[in-house]
């Protein structure tokens, strides 16, 4: 079996790589000037030539030491070896493409791993305009290094008041007039909410404690993976979405859109939809 440990610093490596590629980005202007940038399909759905850059470089990082390794990213697909180990990988090369076109800091490479069973073993975010770096091993907890010092997490603080909710929407109109209809009862309980636009670094702020709990619907499995075992691994309750496998060719639109990822402090277990 390979070592979580083992695993966690190829994705360390892995998630700098593509860091990197994102720290190239000009601050000059804002709006996407020079960034080759073009939708998905869906307004606000962007992608630009930073983010296959970025992807390039997480894959090439990964191949390079685990040539056997599945690698599902978002702009990529799913890429099998001829004979796959077992191991997949799970590529954000950039989640939060509209923060970074805009020039607001709060995006991110994630990178994790799952074994043949679907468990996550390892996970990265690594926000180059926030110098953050947060990663966790299964069993092995999470941790933000700052600056050269590395402290680990332990979630939201219990029983405090003035509580934050971290929350995003859908680009798909109908699932986003669901959200926003739904969130004044979201909402009972909690003292504000935010909106950040990077689920990758809502949920490492939940497990760092900024955010006592964040729930969205309609995510893709790249844009949580590394983000919800950090959570875990900090003592956060969490709930993945319920998803079809990308190696099955799941999950289709209406699922997806449909399910939620959750993560907070244990005592707000309760207030999500199921």
């Amino acid at each position: 079996m390979t070592d979580v440990n083992g695993l966690l610093a190829v994705a360390k490596r892995a998630a700098a790589a593509g860091a990197a590629v994102l720290a190239q980005r000009s601050v000059s202007g804002t709006g996407g000037d020079g960034l080759e940038t073009t939708n998905k399909g869906e307004d606000g759905d962007w992608v630009t030539a930073f983010d296959v850059a970025a992807e390039n470089a997480v894959r090439e990082a990964i191949l390079a030491e685990r040539p056997h390794d599945t690698i599902t990213g978002e702009e990529h697909g799913t890429t099998r070896p001829d004979m796959p180990s077992g191991y997949r990988w799970s590529i954000d090369p950039l989640d939060g493409t509209t923060n970074f076109i805009r020039n607001i800091a709060y995006y991110a490479t994630s990178v994790a791993v799952a074994d043949s069973d679907g468990v996550w073993l390892a996970g990265v975010v690594h926000a180059p305009a926030l110098g953050r770096v947060y990663s966790a091993a299964r069993g092995q907890g999470a941790w933000l290094e700052v600056g050269g010092e590395t402290t680990r997490l332990a979630g939201p603080v219990q029983g405090r008041r003035g509580l934050i909710l971290a929350t995003g929407f859908s680009y798909d109109p109908a699932t986003r007039a669901d959200q926003s209809a739904g969130l004044a009862e979201l909402m009972d309980g909690f003292a504000d909410v935010r909106r950040l636009g990077s689920a990758a670094l809502d949920l490492c702020l939940v497990a760092d404690g900024t955010f006592d709990a964040y729930g969205e619907r309609g995510l893709n499995e790249h844009d949580f993976s590394a983000g919800a075992l950090i959570a875990e691994e900090a003592g956060c309750w969490v709930r993945r979405p319920r998803l079809e496998s990308p190696l099955n060719g799941g999950p289709s639109t209406e699922d997806r859109l449909a399910a939620w990822m959750c993560a907070g402090a244990l005592e707000l277990s309760g207030k999500f939809p199921l």
